[in-house]
């Protein structure tokens, strides 16, 4: 891990859950693209993340893509690539198993369910890369670190983590 951050504080019941819910669930995507442009400012003064080559979201299984419309993650990740001036790829991490909501879910249920859910699509040209992995939340890590694990199975690879909001779990 190179470096991991957060935008802000997620408090159940505060005004940061009701941001990543009316994204979520309301079709509030410009919520993301704002969150991106705001953070990106802080983000390019971090020396650990100067070579990241690729910005890489967390996927939504295909199902969940088809029932909610969007991946609430793209406008963040598009708005951080762009500020950063690096490549948005949404194709080289995979969601393999199709699962319910995580958010009742105690840290061993999650990562129970989630360690075998994601899968990488290199190319040679992919080796040595430093992507840099977004996600709305962060509660357990279970995801992250799924997804964070699969992408260095790519040789030389290595991985920074950015999210929205940060939560206690």
């Amino acid at each position: 891990m190179e470096h991991a951050s957060s935008v802000v504080y997620f408090h159940k019941e505060g005004i940061v859950q009701g941001l990543i819910h009316n994204l979520k669930y309301r079709g509030k995507e410009e919520i993301g693209s704002m969150m991106g442009q705001w953070y990106v400012h802080d983000l390019k003064e971090i020396e650990a993340l100067k070579d990241v080559t690729e910005v890489v979201p967390v996927p939504l299984h295909k199902k969940r893509l088809r029932e909610r419309g969007y991946n609430q993650v793209e406008g963040f990740g598009k708005a951080l690539a762009e500020g950063l001036g690096k490549n948005y790829n949404e194709d080289i991490l995979l969601r393999t198993h199709y699962t319910k909501t995580q958010t009742k879910k105690n840290l061993a249920a999650r990562a129970e369910i989630i360690n075998e859910s994601f899968d990488v699509t290199p190319t040679d040209s992919d080796n040595g890369k430093h992507f840099l992995l977004v996600d709305d939340v962060i509660t357990t890590g279970a995801t992250l670190e799924a997804c964070g694990k699969a992408l260095l199975r790519i040789p030389g690879a290595k991985v920074s983590i950015i999210t929205m909001a940060y939560a206690h779990s």
